[in-house]
This record gives structure tokens, C-alpha cells and sequence, in this order.
């Protein structure tokens, strides 16, 4: 049997990108996750996880974490250097878990294409209701951390997904998986993980028109979930 080729998984440490990396491993040997971080303090953009939120991650999956820190001016540039980083190990193809807008999957292309790595995009023209429906039904636990306010209030932040919370968000107006921004989650427990992740919910902050919650690895004092 032929070796599958290498791949990495653009990671947010969210469903979509897990489930994206579930739909990926019957072809792809997955050997790194790439994840970019704010320079201040090293949390994943857009998610605003920790650090160690992200290497709990990355240890139950049995990958290695390639990162980078860096204002969202320097976004491209820092990326495709962990790219060539990925590329230098052997990587061929790198996952992505976009699903909605060709501009996401057009930029993917673009990233990799000078690094001689192919972008794979396997929700790409998926329904986000049926994705949303399939990951509720699996064994899967993802935890709200960040909510745009004009649409969902900080009582979303730190649930977890479940099925009874579609009708409410389409009611609001939400894309089921939140593919337009309004809301972002933490993986805490996959088929994909050897363990769950416990966690802890921390304070709660809005900032840029966003509600957010803080999310530690259990053992801190805070409210334990998970």
C-alpha cells in the first residue's frame, strides 16, 4: 500500500478546522498543525485561545505545532513561513476548513502555491446546517469563546454546541457554523483526541464589537468544564 501523502492542518483550534481534519485522514498522513498568534500575547487569532489551550490541542491529536506571532499586517507574510517551515518536513499538502466564500479558498491556494504545497478544502461547498447537524451528532464537544454582539450576547460564551441550538441561531440569523464571524469555538473533545481536554472558563470581555471568554487548561481555580 502506498504511503499516504504528508499533510498539515491550518488549525484554528475550532470544529470546523477539526472537522475538516476528520474528513482529511482517510488520505492524509497529518503530521503538523500550523497556527498563527497574536504578538502581544501569543493567543490564535480570531479565537483568541491560549497557548496551551492550542498545545493541549496539538498533543492529543499526536501532531507537531508549527506557530507563529504577528500583527495581522504581517498575517500572510508570517504564515507562509510556517508554511516552508512545514514544507522543509516533508509536508506536500496542507487542510484547510473553509467552507462558504471562494475568496478564503482563492487565499489558501495563493499561500501555498510558492511553497510547491496544494491546499485541500474538504467542507468546501458543504451545507453548514449539515455540518453543524453531523458534528452535534458525534462525539464532539466544542465550547463558544467569542460572539459578535450585534447578533448572540455573552450568555453564548462557554456553551457547548448542541443540536438544540440551531433553530435558535437561525432564528438570529446566524450561519449555523458561524462562517460569517459571529461566533468561534474551542475543540475540547474529538475521536481525533487520545483524551478530552478539561478546561476552565475565565472572564468575560468585550472588545471590537465581539463578546469573548477565557478558556485554561484546568488546574487554575476557575470554573471547571469538561
Amino acid at each position: 500500500m502506498a504511503a499516504k501523502p504528508r499533510a498539515a492542518i491550518s488549525w484554528s483550534g475550532g470544529k470546523d478546522s477539526c472537522a475538516a481534519l476528520q474528513r482529511a485522514l482517510e488520505g492524509f498522513d497529518v503530521v503538523a498543525m500550523v497556527t498563527m498568534c497574536d504578538e502581544e500575547a501569543g493567543r490564535s487569532r480570531s479565537h483568541g485561545l491560549r497557548s496551551e489551550v492550542l498545545d493541549a490541542q496539538a498533543e492529543r491529536l499526536g501532531v507537531r505545532r508549527v506557530w507563529r506571532a504577528c500583527a495581522w499586517a504581517d498575517y500572510d507574510a508570517a504564515f507562509a513561513d510556517a508554511l516552508a517551515e512545514a514544507a522543509r518536513d516533508g509536508v506536500t499538502h496542507v487542510i484547510f476548513g473553509d467552507i462558504l466564500f471562494d475568496e478564503h479558498r482563492r487565499w489558501a491556494e495563493q499561500a501555498c502555491a510558492p511553497h510547491r504545497l496544494t491546499a485541500v478544502e474538504p467542507l468546501f461547498g458543504s451545507s453548514t446546517t449539515a455540518l453543524f447537524e453531523a458534528w452535534t451528532a458525534a462525539a464532539n464537544d466544542a465550547v463558544i469563546v467569542t460572539a459578535r454582539a450585534e447578533c448572540l450576547d455573552d450568555s453564548w460564551l462557554g456553551r457547548p454546541l448542541r443540536r438544540a441550538m440551531l433553530a435558535e441561531l437561525l432564528e438570529r440569523g446566524v450561519d449555523p457554523c458561524g462562517e460569517r464571524g459571529e461566533y468561534h469555538t474551542v475543540v475540547t473533545r474529538s475521536p481525533l483526541f487520545s483524551r478530552p481536554i478539561a478546561f476552565e472558563l475565565g472572564d468575560r470581555v468585550r472588545r471590537s464589537g465581539c463578546w469573548a471568554i477565557d478558556i485554561r487548561i484546568a488546574g487554575c481555580g476557575l470554573r471547571v468544564a469538561g
